[in-house]
């Protein structure tokens, strides 16, 4: 789809083509664009729409500077009204799913559940990480060519670290730097204390960025959540193990659905 104009500017959009039905929202992390979830759209192809976006200034999406967390929300529910969908499952890893918490702390009443992938409630290295982000951000190459080990399990395919170099040093410095205060610098202990919809939190077990402890106690303060570890992933499960992230997504839905 590319990109479309929206009442929050023009987003970058990709989705599966699938019309009718409840769709799932894809929301990337700082290091990537809506291309990451590309497994994910083809896995519900047919099946259910499912949509990827980008955050303004990445991908086709653009640049908003000063833009928040909570401009980042309402981004995505301005693709929701632009595609016609009034809810969503929102499903968001790392930054995403910060930004997950915050559209459900705009408009609660159209997340008709969360998937939360691999992220926190409040990083407990948040300031010393933003701050290197910052520092790094002037050469996005040499910045994703350090930071690739550590969003990874051990030993990774090779495609995959080489597709998400390239990913990570294509996004603008400045929408980088805006991205990265968006999400390491979040503090949502109020914000995930009103959490009130059906709630997946998803980590992989090799995650050095926000290791599974983060998931935990994310987890234990969302009531009735449901953790899934992935094993043998990183920070990014949905394309270093996406038969396990989807199956896990595929069985938390069709519970979630069933509450509805």
């Amino acid at each position: 789809m590319g990109a479309i104009d929206t009442a929050a500017g023009r987003i970058g959009v990709a989705d599966n083509g699938v019309a009718d039905g409840v769709p799932i929202l894809f929301l990337h992390g700082v290091g990537s664009t809506k291309s990451v979830w590309q497994p994910q759209l083809d896995h519900y192809r047919g099946v259910r729409p499912a949509i990827a976006i980008d955050y303004p200034g990445y991908g086709d999406s653009a640049l908003q500077p000063g833009a928040t967390r909570d401009d980042y929300a309402r981004a995505a529910f301005a693709v929701l009204d632009a595609l016609g969908h009034d809810g969503a499952h929102v499903c968001g890893l790392s930054l995403g799913g910060v930004v997950a918490i915050a559209m459900h702390a705009v408009a609660p009443e159209r997340c008709r559940s969360l998937i939360l992938a691999d992220t926190f409630i409040a990083h407990p290295d948040g300031q010393a990480i933003y701050d290197r982000s910052v520092a790094g951000s002037a050469d996005m190459r040499a910045l994703a060519e350090n930071r690739i080990s550590v969003l990874l399990a051990p030993d990774p395919d090779p495609v995959i670290a080489a597709n998400l170099l390239e990913t990570m040093a294509g996004i603008d410095p400045l929408a980088y730097r805006i991205g990265a205060e968006a999400v390491w610098l979040a503090d949502q202990r109020q914000r995930v204390a009103a959490v009130d919809v059906p709630t997946l939190v998803l980590c992989g077990a090799h995650d050095a960025v926000t290791p599974p402890a983060l998931s935990d106690e994310l987890a234990a303060a969302i009531p009735g959540s449901q953790l899934v570890v992935i094993h043998g992933a990183g920070h990014l499960p949905n394309i270093e193990a996406p038969a396990e992230f989807n199956a896990a997504v595929d069985r938390f839905l069709s519970v979630a659905e069933q509450k509805k």
